[in-house]
């Protein structure tokens, strides 16, 4: 906001009037606003606009900004009033501060300040380990990377230098891997902390718990941590060895915890491990939990049963055939425009389960289906017509290749029955 002259001339006299403006954003770019016209000042009105507004400093010490533009003559017994030639004025190292400012008060909030300050500030160093904490927090809820690459380009592009009080060249990428290693003993109170403040703040509850598995591989040998092992890698990297984590978040996805496994460790074997950890940590709680089919098994749900818990997890497939019957009727309550939903209650079982089914997944298991169909087909043509026109006699060979159809194609191979029999005109396939 400031004032902006307007020049007149009349009967020989130029006349200076003035307007209040401010500086809006408008789809076409900044603009300039104008909130009123003051029109000619004299000298005490000119007095009283120069002094128009206040600010305080962080001591609480009040100060007058300037309204007026550098070649208006200000007041020379006014030791506040500093000349700024607009034209020689340039911008130099733009920094982002809207989300560094908001990641380190929700930082503040959290009271993680204060936590890690108490914990890993005990020995000296170049830049306290809290304020390095912090910086990889926020950097991870603004822009997510490696420490190298937070170093490089993301941290020096922030105003986080300012806002944490570090001074230039003290952040470096092993200080933060050192920083991580001094975390780590405290992973266990890291937990319940800010678990304890979010649900004070915000009233959270942590009944409902959803649990999951993925893994990270490492490039090199790791023999130094025996975790690292040869198994399934969710990046596609079966050539690295692999490292499990589990992470549990509530509902609302606040991390409640996690847990490391070794890399060749199967998904079905790491719910009892959890169970007891969670225990252990924030006692045994009657909460729910969901999960995926890939770690029920009888055993994982005894055990959550036994320990007061309920559950929402996926079918296995194998069950698929206890809904035979039901699948085929029509007594589906419609949920959404394109889902449909039925409760089936079964004799004798403790569960209940809920059929779902969706018009979009109908429409792709179709397509899937009749895909592999077609390639089915095709290569029975292909064999058929090689029996026929005499170009394979070996019957053994055409069983090779008949049971190379059924096996490439598992999915629809019980829509086919494929058969070799003895003919008038030799051996024939017969579907």
């Amino acid at each position: 906001m400031y004032l902006r002259p307007h020049s007149r001339s009349k009967d020989g006299k130029s006349h200076a009037y003035w307007s209040l403006v401010e500086t809006v954003r408008t789809p076409d770019g900044l603009r300039q606003r104008t909130i009123c016209y003051v029109g000619e000042l004299n000298s005490s009105a000119h007095a009283r606009w120069v002094k128009a507004v206040e600010v305080f400093n962080d001591q609480g010490d009040a100060r007058q900004l300037k309204l007026f533009p550098s070649h208006v003559v200000a007041p020379d017994d006014d030791p506040q009033v500093a000349r700024v030639l607009l034209n020689q004025v340039r911008l130099e190292r733009t920094r982002a501060l809207g989300s560094c400012f908001l990641g380190l008060e929700l930082w503040k909030r959290l009271e993680l300040d204060r936590f890690f300050a108490q914990h890993v500030d005990c020995e000296p160093a170049d830049v306290p380990r809290s304020r390095v904490a912090a910086l990889l927090a926020v950097s991870r809820l603004c822009a997510p990377g490696n420490e190298l690459a937070i170093e490089q380009r993301w941290y020096p592009s922030t105003a986080l230098d300012d806002l944490l009080e570090i001074e230039e060249g003290k952040i470096n990428d092993m200080g933060k891997y050192r920083c991580l290693d001094r975390i780590l003993p405290h992973k266990t109170k890291l937990e319940r902390h800010p678990k304890e403040r979010y649900g004070a703040l915000f009233g959270a509850e942590f009944d409902v718990l959803l649990y999951d598995l993925t893994s990270t591989y490492v490039e090199g040998a790791a023999e130094r941590n025996p975790m690292v092992r040869r198994g399934y890698s969710r990046d596609h990297r079966p050539d690295c060895e692999q490292l499990v984590i589990a992470p549990i978040v509530s509902n609302e996805g606040f991390p409640f915890s996690y847990e490391t496994f070794d890399g060749n460790r199967r998904d079905v074997s790491t719910m009892e491990a959890v169970l007891r950890t969670v225990a252990r940590k924030c006692g045994n709680a009657r909460r729910i939990w969901v999960f995926d089919r890939g770690i029920v098994s009888e055993e994982n749900l005894a055990a959550i049963r036994k320990r007061g818990g309920q559950y929402l997890t996926g079918t296995p497939r194998s069950q698929m055939t206890w809904f035979e019957e039901e699948l085929l009727t029509d007594d589906w309550t419609r949920d959404r425009p394109e889902v449909e939903v039925k409760k089936v209650a079964i004799p004798q079982v403790e569960e209940t389960y809920i059929l779902c089914r969706t018009a979009g997944r109908k429409e792709k298991e179709k397509a899937i289906r009749n895909r592999l169909s077609n390639r089915v087909e095709a290569a029975r043509h292909e064999l058929d017509k090689a029996i026929v026109t005499g170009r394979l006699k070996d019957r053994n060979e055409m069983e090779h290749r008949l049971g190379k159809i059924q096996a490439r194609h598992p999915q629809v191979s019980d829509l086919y029955d494929l058969d070799l029999r003895e003919t008038a005109d030799g051996v024939r396939l017969f579907w």
